[in-house]
């Protein structure tokens, strides 16, 4: 008969249930018991409500735990009735309310705590010691800590030999006995690759630059699985240490890889009221050689439709090599062709370059590498060429938590390069720098910029046009009209439009989230061009719009000139992605 009835309840559809939670404690408490809380009448027959309800005591003790709470009283009652007191085969045909009554008891704190041994250098969590409150996750960080601290040193198989965990409910403690059983100091040993189809097992272990025969180091098995990753070519990486240790002290790996598609193609565009549109798009093959070269193809044109200049286009190709000099260093080569066209000058330029990238963390990159640059071009005063071999070196350090909308630390780019002029281009070099901090402030996150630059040991004239600085425009000062921040100079007695050999910009950002996809963002922006120290300066202001989709936010600003007589009415600027 019995069996009969779990037959009937399997069947049964869907019943309506007047759930409720009395939850003692203050808000927090209320918030969190309700978040644990996996009750539901949605769509849920007699059977489901009381299978939750039977999990709901371990759901909720694990909330309390979690909120240092070991002495909480629980009773789940299915229409007056215990939950933890029906038997599965006398389970309830039809559930008409279930009430939950939460008491956490009072919270504890840590008494003797003890966990050992420990490696060195090991960093427990600030919580964990007496007379703390005794959260269960701050004794799981502490156990973690504690065994990542000898899998940095060699120990890959680290684990707990022995724990005790008491809880005083007179004294309102909870004391913990911990011992590590740290294992043997193991070595890198090889590394098996599945998943590859066009790119060969053995690129794939170079790239991963796994330090075969070194004493095992969480940190660089981590940092192996982020090579493969940030090469491009797959879609998917999962490095897995072997269950065993082979004989004497080798640690095995494995990795699962899954190609991404060979080819990408992109598209962006932006419109600003003087700047015109801007349209730009690429095409990428991941894996062009089988070796895990990229090859890309850009073009991109800007300032059509512009107030004060004429179209900008650009076509480029670059190759990039991952794990060319050393699974950290990827070889990138690359030829440019450009038409500028602005209101002071005109010209094409030709440049061919070729560079290393260094990526020391996964934060810090360098570059370095070698170009050549040849441009003809024209202004008020007549045709000029100019041509030069130059040496670019560059150093980002880049802690955002998103390239698209960051809300907290910062991003760091600074630029040296050298350049020996031919002709009549002056040889010297062009400084600069780009400085970004983020911070959030409930529903706010406060944004600043700061640009700055200089040519040294070249006169104006004599620099490539390209190395020159103007300001005005959505990526300097919004407000003022596109590269409106210039200077006049004489060349062969007639006065030519031409950027300065200095430069800063300030940029400052309120942005506020009004819901999940909308918000608003107050800005101010300030910048000057100089020549030899003598120069002048602009500023704008405005307020935007931004809504969040996912590629990042679609930004919409509007600003009007402040200070400075470079321009004058409102500007409009559209794209995607916040301004920096």
């Amino acid at each position: 008969m019995r069996f009969g009835l779990a037959l009937v309840l399997l069947l049964a559809g869907p019943a309506a249930a007047d759930i409720s939670l009395v939850i003692q404690g203050d808000k927090a408490m209320q918030r969190a018991v309700r978040a644990a809380s996996g009750l539901s009448e949605d769509g849920k027959t007699a059977l489901d409500l009381y299978t939750d309800a039977q999990a709901e005591y371990g759901r909720l003790i694990s909330a309390l735990y979690a909120m240092g709470h070991y002495g909480p009283v629980i009773s789940v009652k299915i229409d007056g009735r215990e939950a933890s007191t029906i038997a599965p085969l006398d389970a309830p045909a039809q559930v008409r309310s279930i009430v939950v009554t939460v008491d956490p008891g009072p919270a504890f704190a840590f008494g003797a705590l003890r966990l050992a041994p420990l490696a060195g250098n090991t960093e427990l969590p600030e919580g964990f010691k007496t007379g703390e409150p005794a959260y269960s996750g701050t004794v799981q960080d502490a156990v973690t800590a504690g065994i990542d601290g000898w899998r940095e040193v060699g120990h890959a198989k680290a684990g707990v030999g022995r724990q005790a965990l008491s809880a005083d409910h007179q004294a309102g403690t909870l004391s913990a006995d911990i011992t590590l059983a740290p294992g043997p100091v193991l070595r890198f040993g090889g590394l098996a690759v599945s998943g590859a189809k066009t790119i060969t097992p053995q690129r794939i272990v170079a790239m991963a630059g796994l330090p075969t025969g070194r004493t095992f180091s969480a940190s660089e098995a981590t940092r192996a699985a982020e090579r493969l990753r940030r090469s491009g070519v797959f879609s998917s990486v999962t490095l897995s240490e072997a269950e065993g240790i082979t004989p004497p002290d080798i640690l095995n790996f494995s990795a699962e890889v899954v190609e991404a598609k060979p080819r990408r193609y992109t598209f962006g565009a932006e419109w600003a009221t003087d700047d015109g549109v801007s349209v730009n798009g690429s095409w990428l093959h991941r894996n062009i050689f089988g070796g895990g070269e990229r090859l890309e193809i850009t073009g991109a044109a800007s300032n059509i439709e512009a107030g004060t200049s004429g179209i900008d286009y650009d076509l480029g190709v670059s190759l990039n090599r991952p794990a060319s000099l050393g699974p950290d260093t990827a070889l990138s080569l690359s030829t440019d062709f450009s038409h500028v066209n602005d209101d002071d000058y005109s010209a094409n330029t030709v440049t061919l370059g070729a560079g290393f990238t260094r990526y020391f963390t996964p934060t810090l990159t360098g570059t370095a590498g070698l170009g050549a640059s040849y441009s003809r071009g024209k202004d008020a005063a007549g045709d000029f060429t100019q041509s030069s071999l130059s040496v670019p070196i560059s150093v980002t350090w880049d802690r955002r938590d998103s390239t698209t909308s960051p809300t907290k630390l910062f991003y760091l780019n600074g630029e040296v390069k050298p350049f020996v002029g031919f002709g009549d281009t002056d040889t010297g070099a062009r400084l600069a720098f780009d400085a970004r901090a983020y911070k959030s402030v409930g529903k706010t996150v406060l944004a600043a910029r700061l640009q700055g630059g200089a040519v040294v040991g070249a006169s104006a004239l004599g620099t490539p046009r390209d190395d020159l600085f103007y300001s005005g425009g959505g990526g300097t000062v919004r407000g003022q009209p596109y590269q409106s921040l210039g200077f006049q100079i004489t060349r062969d007695a007639t006065s030519v439009g031409i950027g300065g050999t200095q430069f800063a910009a300030l940029s400052l950002e309120a942005r506020v989230k009004v819901t999940q996809s909308i918000g608003v963002v107050g800005f101010v922006d300030a910048g000057t061009v100089a020549i030899a120290g003598e120069g002048d300066w602009h500023a704008g202001a405005g307020m935007g719009l931004r809504y969040e989709t996912g590629l990042g936010p679609v930004r919409l600003d509007l600003a009007v000139p402040v200070g400075g007589d470079t321009g004058d009415g409102l500007q409009i600027y559209v794209g995607l992605g916040q301004a920096f």
